[in-house]
């Protein structure tokens, strides 16, 4: 099915851009709105840094904590037990670690509904980062902490900064890994610019093989359920459009490089194009844009550089970088927090418009392309620290603050 999807799709995009009917960014709403946040969550949760749906038609949203706990909102209330609570493994502020430690985010994947499992990134105790797979019980509203098998580990054991920590199923069902540079200032490994290291990069993988696609090899590792060693037996496989799967020196996985830490992106619901926001070291914050007919492969800039502006000025080689379409200096900011495309049915007004914000200040952007150059104005000044944004299974557009509340984005009028 991947296979067929991908030969329709980029025969669909050949015809398509031949006829000259393919645009690089997406369509653009015609004005800006005004507008406002409602109050959806204002008390009972602790740290939220994400919130997503599983697409089973439940109305369910799964808001992560990140002490290490999944609650639901369902039914306009908090469910009072969570839906997964692995606090007794993952390392965040809760648990003597950093701020940016923690579990970080949760990916259904297709057909959750009749599959009963999904994937979530955390911290582990030692400070190296997991890929993790969880299964529910009989309860659709509880998973099973005891069901834990390692997908992916991220040896992550200097810093306690720079851990990425979004993972998102792509539009072609593939599993998307977000990951930090390593940590430190000036990442000083150099693992962004490193094509053999999982760090400070966009990573693709395929964690949902159809069972054909199974080398008999390799069956053991999918059945039956995984173990929660350490091994380093892949429990997964690389999708064979991956733009590095046959370079030498190249880790597979790699979908995009030079990234200091993707805390969150997305794609469009509309054309599947990518939207990766980067948080900037002491100077920059950044949106970097990937359109949907990208064969993958971009080197984004850092450490070489911070937004468009050299970074490391004895190697500032700007060759093959694919260069940020928007960008804010400290002077606004001083740490991005990514959001969605607005897609959903109840406000025409915000059609076609990126939302961004900043952590530090508050302030919430929207992003849109006007048909020559890309345009941001600022849409909000609000009294938040905005970890990240959310969308329902109706593509409405959710806000989260760090302290606890979670607000749905919508227009003044």
């Amino acid at each position: 099915m991947k296979k067929l999807f991908q030969k329709r799709l980029a025969a669909a995009c050949l015809i398509l851009l031949f006829a000259g009917l393919i645009p690089a960014p997406p369509a653009t709403a015609s004005s800006w709105p005004t507008i406002v946040l409602e109050s959806v969550v204002t008390s009972g949760l602790q740290a939220p840094v994400y919130l997503t749906h599983a697409g089973d038609n439940s109305g369910r949203l799964f808001i992560v904590e990140q002490p290490g706990r999944i609650r639901i909102w369902a039914n306009a209330a908090l469910q009072a037990a969570p839906f997964l609570d692995i606090t007794d493994r993952v390392r965040s502020t809760s648990s003597g670690g950093g701020s940016e430690e923690g579990l970080l985010s949760v990916a259904f994947p297709p057909d959750y509904a009749s599959k009963g499992y999904f994937y979530v990134y955390y911290t582990r105790t030692d400070g190296n980062n997991n890929l993790a797979r969880f299964h529910l019980t009989s309860n659709p509203n509880l998973a099973d902490p005891s069901s834990e098998e390692l997908i992916l580990l991220f040896n992550h054991p200097f810093q306690q900064n720079h851990n990425g920590g979004l993972i998102t199923f792509g539009p072609d069902g593939y599993l998307y890994i977000g990951t930090g540079d390593g940590g430190g200032g000036g990442d000083p490994y150099n693992n962004a610019q490193n094509p053999n290291s999982l760090l400070g990069k966009i990573l693709r993988i395929d964690v949902e093989p159809e069972p054909n696609s199974i080398p008999a090899e390799a069956q053991a590792i999918y059945l039956p359920r995984l173990s929660q060693s350490d091994s380093p037996t892949p429990r997964y496989l690389i999708p064979p459009s991956n733009p590095f799967i046959s370079q030498a020196g190249y880790r597979p996985e790699i979908w995009a490089l030079g990234l200091r830490n993707p805390w969150r992106y997305s794609f469009d619901s509309q054309t599947n194009d990518l939207f990766i926001t980067d948080v900037g070291q002491a100077s920059w914050e950044e949106i970097n844009f990937q359109p949907a007919s990208s064969a993958g492969g971009e080197n984004y800039g850092w450490r070489i550089m911070e937004g468009a502006h050299c970074y490391n000025s004895d190697s500032c080689d700007q060759n093959g970088l694919v260069l940020p379409v928007k960008e804010y200096s400290h002077a606004e900011g001083c740490s991005i927090s990514g959001g969605y495309i607005y897609r959903g049915g109840d406000y025409p007004s915000l059609q076609g418009i990126y939302f961004y914000a900043d952590y530090c200040f508050g302030k919430i952007w929207g992003l849109q392309w006007d048909g020559s150059a890309w345009q941001s104005t600022l849409l909000l000044d609000s009294p938040y620290n905005i970890s990240s944004f959310g969308l329902d299974a109706a593509g409405e557009l959710y806000l989260l603050d760090i302290s606890g509340g979670v607000y749905r984005v919508k227009p003044a009028s």
